[in-house]
């Protein structure tokens, strides 16, 4: 498997943000697999040579897709954690932003498709996707945790699990309650478990 030339932490030139936009939008729309680097070249504008130069492959662009994908979902429950201070809304922020990250992502979590696409547990992609939602799973417990949950593991498994479901049901049953409705379940549940714990 080849080396992706790019490094995730410098910036990309124009042209290489336009082969990883173009590129992000057909993984997404039309699968990691069913797209080659010939369409990415053709619709991004490019020579294939410029992809390479900027990418080394096909790998690495889709390396960098998840990379970017994974930085701006961090980066937007991060920025909302950064102005919340009560133990329960902390905890639901990734619920919070649930609303503005969905209509963007109408089918559904780019990461659970990458991942049915890329069965090789050592391709870097899937270690990106891996990362991602073990992050979540872990900002999770951890959020619960410092709200004062001494069993915090068990509760963020369910709220993961709500979390995931809500992308799902969204994306599938074009259910756009979803996301309302699931932070509902969530609040109560974080509200039970830290009234458990106060009791």
């Amino acid at each position: 498997m080849s080396t992706p030339a790019h490094n995730a932490n410098s910036p990309l030139t124009p042209a290489a943000q336009r082969i990883l936009d173009t590129a992000a939008e057909l993984f997404y729309t039309r699968g990691i697999h069913a797209v080659g680097v010939d369409t990415i070249a053709a619709e991004s504008g490019v020579t294939k040579r410029t992809l390479y130069d900027r990418f080394g492959s096909k790998d690495g662009l889709l390396l960098t897709y998840l990379q970017q994908r994974d930085g701006r979902w961090r980066t937007l429950i991060e920025a909302r954690l950064a102005d919340r201070t009560d133990p329960v809304e902390r905890v639901l922020t990734p619920f919070d932003v649930m609303p503005e990250w969905l209509p963007d992502n109408s089918r559904g979590c780019s990461f659970i498709n990458a991942f049915a696409e890329l069965p090789d547990p050592d391709h870097p992609g899937r270690q990106v996707i891996v990362a991602e939602k073990t992050w979540l799973y872990e900002l999770f417990d951890q959020l619960l945790a410092e709200a004062g949950i001494a069993d915090p593991a068990t509760t963020a498994v369910q709220l993961l699990s709500l979390h995931e479901g809500a992308i799902i049901s969204y994306s599938i049953t074009e259910l756009h309650t979803a996301a309302a409705a699931v932070r509902t379940a969530a609040e109560m549940l974080v509200k039970a478990a830290v009234g458990h714990e106060s009791g």
